[in-house]
C-alpha cells in the first residue's frame, strides 16, 4: 500500500461520447470491464460509451452506469500495469460506487446494475421541473445555508455538494432554489450558476429514491473492504461491508461532503492524488482546496502512461 496516494473516482458531470474506447482498445483489463458491464446490464453499455450521443449519455439511468464502467475500466488497466495500492480511496457521489469496486468491497456487476436503477429512482423521484440545482460561487457555507433556510418557505432547499471552499451546490424545489440564488447575490456570493441536472440529487426530495435503493443494496453481499474509503456522507473513512451499505443508502438524500473528505485526505498524510476516470472535475476541486497538491488522471492511455511515469518518477 503505497502511503501518500489517493484515488479519487468522478461522479455525474464527467461524461462524453468516446469515453472508455481507448482504454477498451490498448488494454485487455479494461476491455474485460466493458465485457463484464455489458452482460450484467442486458445490453451494449460499451456501444453508448464509445459511441452513443451526449444525449444518451446525459440521460441519468445511461450516465451513472457508464461513468462508473469507465472509472474501474481505467482502475483495471492500472493495475495491470503494475500502478501502486493507494493508502486510501473516495468517490463523489456516484463516483463512491467505482470506489467500492476498487476496494473489494462490491463487485462489478452488482454495482453496475445497482447504479442504473439509481439514477431511474432519482430520476422518478420528483417530476421533471419540480426540482432544481444551482452552483453558489464565493460563499461561505453557513451563508448558503441560512439562505437556503430563508429561501425555502415550507420547500425543500439545503446545500447538496459541499465541493470545495469556494463551490457548493443547493438542490430542492425550483422555486426555492431560484429564491435562495437570489438571495446569495444579494448577500455577496460571486455567482449563483442553476445547473443543467434532470433532478435535485442528494436532498430530502430524494428520499423515496433512497428508499428504493435500499431495498436493492440489502440484497446484495458487500466484502471486507481491502482499501479505506472515505465516504460522502460522514467524510470519514470504513472498512467494513455493512458500513459500506448503509453509506449508500445515505447518501442519496445527504449532502455530499466533499471539501472535508479532501481535507481528511490531506490531513492523514495523501500528498498525490490520481481521478481515476473520464474527466478533471474532482481535480480541479481539490486544487481549489489545495494549490500545491500533486494530481494526475487516468482516462485513456495517454494519461495512463503519463501517469504511471510520474508515480514511478516519485
Amino acid at each position: 500500500m503505497s502511503a501518500g496516494l489517493a484515488y479519487i473516482f468522478p461522479g455525474q458531470g464527467s461524461q462524453h461520447p468516446g469515453m472508455g474506447k481507448s482504454l477498451s482498445e490498448s488494454f485487455g483489463a479494461a476491455r474485460r470491464v466493458f465485457e463484464e458491464a455489458d452482460e450484467a446490464l442486458g445490453f451494449a453499455l460499451s456501444e453508448m460509451c464509445f459511441g452513443g450521443t451526449a444525449e444518451e449519455l446525459a440521460l441519468t439511468e445511461n450516465t451513472q452506469p457508464a461513468i462508473l464502467t469507465v472509472s474501474v475500466a481505467a482502475l483495471r488497466a492500472m493495475e495491470s500495469e503494475g500502478f501502486p495500492v493507494p493508502a486510501f480511496v473516495a468517490g463523489h457521489s456516484l463516483g463512491e460506487y467505482s470506489a467500492l469496486v476498487a476496494a473489494g468491497a462490491l463487485s462489478l456487476a452488482d454495482a453496475v446494475r445497482t447504479v442504473r436503477a439509481r439514477g431511474r429512482y432519482m430520476q422518478e423521484a420528483v417530476p421533471v421541473g419540480v426540482g432544481a440545482m444551482a452552483a453558489i460561487l464565493g460563499a461561505d457555507l453557513q451563508v448558503i445555508t441560512q439562505a437556503c433556510d430563508d429561501a425555502a418557505e415550507g420547500e425543500v432547499c439545503s446545500p447538496a455538494n459541499i465541493n470545495s471552499p469556494g463551490q457548493v451546490v443547493i438542490a430542492g424545489h425550483a422555486g426555492a432554489v431560484d429564491r435562495a440564488s437570489v438571495m446569495l447575490k444579494e448577500r455577496g456570493a460571486k455567482r449563483a450558476v442553476k445547473l443543467n441536472v434532470s433532478a435535485p440529487f442528494h436532498c430530502s426530495l430524494m428520499m423515496s429514491a433512497q428508499e428504493r435503493l435500499s431495498e436493492d443494496l440489502e440484497r446484495i453481499e458487500f466484502q471486507t473492504l481491502r482499501v479505506p474509503v472515505v465516504t460522502n456522507v460522514d467524510a470519514a473513512p470504513i472498512q467494513k461491508g455493512m458500513d459500506a451499505r448503509t453509506s449508500l443508502v445515505r447518501q442519496v438524500s445527504s449532502p455530499v461532503r466533499w471539501l472535508e473528505t479532501v481535507e481528511f485526505l490531506i490531513s492523514n498524510g495523501v500528498e498525490r492524488f490520481v481521478e481515476v476516470g473520464p474527466g478533471k472535475v474532482l481535480s480541479g476541486l481539490v486544487r481549489q482546496t489545495k494549490r500545491d497538491a500533486s494530481l494526475l488522471n487516468v482516462e485513456d492511455e495517454a494519461s495512463l502512461r503519463a501517469a504511471q511515469e510520474a508515480l514511478v518518477s516519485v
